[in-house]
């Protein structure tokens, strides 16, 4: 696990400073909220090999018993992020919840059993559909669709320029996914056809109220994850929820960064980070 004597990072807002003190002074009432691809683990060509950050576990099982909970916040499938985040049967993380799907999904450590609502009929429509659209459209090549059960996407990581093909994707793919009811949700080199109604944002509120935390550390690094931030932002402006924004800094995704309190280098550091809070709560 990371080095117990990391300093913590000095936020660089008055709201970061008083959610990080929040954390620090009743960690009982404190959710640590947490992405994963990019923020536990690094990102890769290929999703499929995607694996937290050797030291992530460790470091959420020595914070979550000190804290109210430990959530990870993903757009992957629930029970994709179990595995490929080795989260399962963890001493320490016997509390861990996941929501997947950007909380259509939610798997609970104290059960091990995901629960979801009934999948968009849109999905797979516009799933059928993907292959012979993008070969149609001159854009098969360097891309590839990625199956994720209650939605789809299209990777541009292997292409020849891949912004150039993540940008000329995305009108083409807006269309197809508004002609099945979908939405098109951005990402680092990826484009994922997903139902509307449903983000981080909305799934990280309904969780912070389920539990009565007084407040909330969330992590992210990407644009699926600017409603978990703008949901924080909105929590600390009522008063009664104080809240602590960190990005997983990469060059591919600014946004985050200029909205962050606390800017960290990547999954390493992030995971360095949450050692270091268990380490100041012991």
């Amino acid at each position: 696990m990371g080095d117990p004597t990391y300093c913590l990072p000095q936020p660089l807002t008055p709201a970061g400073r008083d959610g990080l003190a929040a954390i620090l002074a009743r960690p009982e009432r404190a959710v640590i909220a947490l992405d994963f691809d990019g923020t536990l683990a690094p990102i890769v060509p290929d999703p499929e090999q995607a694996r937290a950050h050797p030291d992530a576990v460790p470091a959420l099982a020595a914070l979550a018993p000190k804290v109210c909970s430990v959530a990870v916040v993903t757009g992957r499938p629930a029970g994709v992020a179990v595995r490929h985040g080795g989260l399962a049967g963890v001493p320490g993380l016997e509390h861990l919840v996941v929501l997947g799907h950007y909380g259509a999904e939610r798997w609970d450590a104290v059960t091990a059993t995901v629960q979801a609502a009934e999948p968009h009929p849109g999905v797979a429509g516009a799933r059928a559909e993907l292959p012979g659209f993008l070969d149609a459209i001159g854009a098969w090549h360097g891309t590839w669709i990625e199956e994720k059960g209650r939605a789809v996407a299209v990777h541009t990581r292997r292409a020849r320029d891949p912004q150039a093909a993540f940008e000329e994707l995305r009108g083409p793919l807006g269309e197809l996914a508004a002609r099945h009811g979908l939405i098109v949700e951005p990402g680092r080199l990826v484009l994922e056809l997903r139902p509307p109604g449903i983000d981080k944002g909305v799934a990280l509120v309904d969780y912070v109220r389920e539990v009565g935390a007084e407040s909330v550390l969330y992590a992210g690094d990407d644009l699926g994850d600017l409603p978990a931030f703008a949901a924080v932002d909105k929590l600390r402006s009522g008063g009664d929820v104080r809240g602590l924004l960190v990005c997983s800094g990469s060059a591919e995704v600014t946004e985050l960064a200029d909205r962050a309190d606390v800017v960290v280098d990547g999954p390493a550091a992030v995971v360095a980070l949450l050692a270091g809070l268990a380490a100041r709560l012991t």
